[in-house]
């Protein structure tokens, strides 16, 4: 690769997925250039792929994808500072308006015209970071330590969503110390969750899922206790006892018999913290009413982006143990048949800048 040369990851359309060579482009006023090192995999890029959108949000013009990843600055533009060549930042892919009704409010979470990298909900496209080298504006750009590894930076968000998600959760239940939680979905998420709650001090962390492979990555991120509701139909009766044992929930699946697991689970005014997303989905009403369960939504992130780089950068959270395959770009369409495959996989990464 040339410093002219620049292998992004396209896709063109449903199970049209090309790595392909294109001019780089040079940092303007306030942007700064960065040589990606670690790009992960998100459920939204695979849905991108697999189906060609998600929902109603379709791919309608040739997109780059790819919103998790950290790299090195390689150059600098015009009036940046508090940034240098060569530290290795976490790039946050949000960048809300600030000019919208809800980033007015402070809820630029919701900016009406949010710039997502790697997002196809608006045209044209927000162009994503699996890319040698990416521009982007310079307050994007989050620095780590020295040391820091770069696939551990790149998932700051993902972490990000947990946080966000804890944060919500505790702005109604209270701090997650001392509290029994139920994950449910093992993904990265999940095991994300799992990572935030042992760090945020609870007493008891349960996980479940239907594969092995990914609850054991859950029980590595600190969980205490996995449960394969596929093969262990019962294995959730110790937390189901009584009204339920269950303080708060991480609903990470978006799964039905999982939510109504969880619900079963939750003791009486307990709440639920909905981090999965799916369509339409059957929930027992009757029993979050009788049981007085607080459901609370969570989406993205805000702030907690630079939070998650903190906490991995001093090493309280490590993401590693959930990175379960790196594939070079020149192997891409590898990399997304691998992170499909939920028996084998948790977060798998794309590796660029010379891979």
């Amino acid at each position: 690769m040339t410093q002219t040369e620049n292998r992004i990851v396209r896709l063109y359309g449903q199970d049209d997925l090309r790595v392909e060579t294109e001019p780089t482009a040079q940092p303007g006023p306030g942007e700064v250039r960065v040589s990606v090192l670690a790009g992960g995999i998100c459920g939204s890029d695979l849905h991108y792929w697999l189906e060609g959108g998600i929902g109603t949000i379709r791919v309608r013009e040739p997109i780059i994808l790819g919103h998790e990843a950290a790299g090195r600055i390689e150059a600098l533009g015009a009036s940046v500072t508090g940034l240098e060549v060569g530290q290795l930042v976490a790039m946050n892919p949000s960048h809300p308006c600030g000019v919208c009704d809800f980033c007015q409010q402070g809820l630029t979470i919701h900016c009406t015209a949010m710039k997502f990298k790697g997002s196809a909900m608006y045209l044209p496209h927000q162009q994503g970071m699996f890319r040698d080298l990416m521009v982007i504006d310079a307050a994007q750009c989050h620095v780590l330590p020295d040391g820091t590894d770069p696939g551990a930076a790149a998932c700051a968000e993902p972490l990000a969503v947990c946080l966000h998600a804890a944060n919500r959760g505790e702005s109604v239940a209270g701090s997650l110390a001392g509290k029994v939680v139920l994950v449910t979905g093992a993904g990265p998420i999940g095991a994300l969750c799992v990572a935030v709650a042992r760090a945020r001090g609870a007493a008891e962390i349960v996980v479940t899922d239907i594969q092995d492979t990914t609850l054991a990555v859950a029980l590595r991120m600190g969980a205490d206790h996995a449960v394969n509701t596929l093969k262990t139909p019962d294995g959730l009766a110790p937390w189901q006892a009584g009204k339920g044992r269950v303080d708060l929930v991480f609903e990470c699946s978006a799964a039905a018999p999982a939510i109504r697991d969880a619900i079963t689970c939750l003791r009486p005014r307990g709440t639920i913290v909905q981090v999965g997303v799916a369509g339409p989905t059957p929930m027992p009403l009757n029993v979050m009413v009788g049981k007085e369960i607080l459901f609370i939504g969570s989406q993205r992130f805000d702030a907690e982006f630079a939070d998650a780089v903190a906490l991995i950068g001093s090493g309280r959270i490590d993401p590693r143990p959930m990175i379960t395959g790196t594939y070079p770009v020149t192997e891409a369409l590898d990399a997304f048949d691998a992170a499909r495959d939920r028996a084998r996989a948790v977060k798998v990464q794309i590796s660029f800048a010379g891979a």
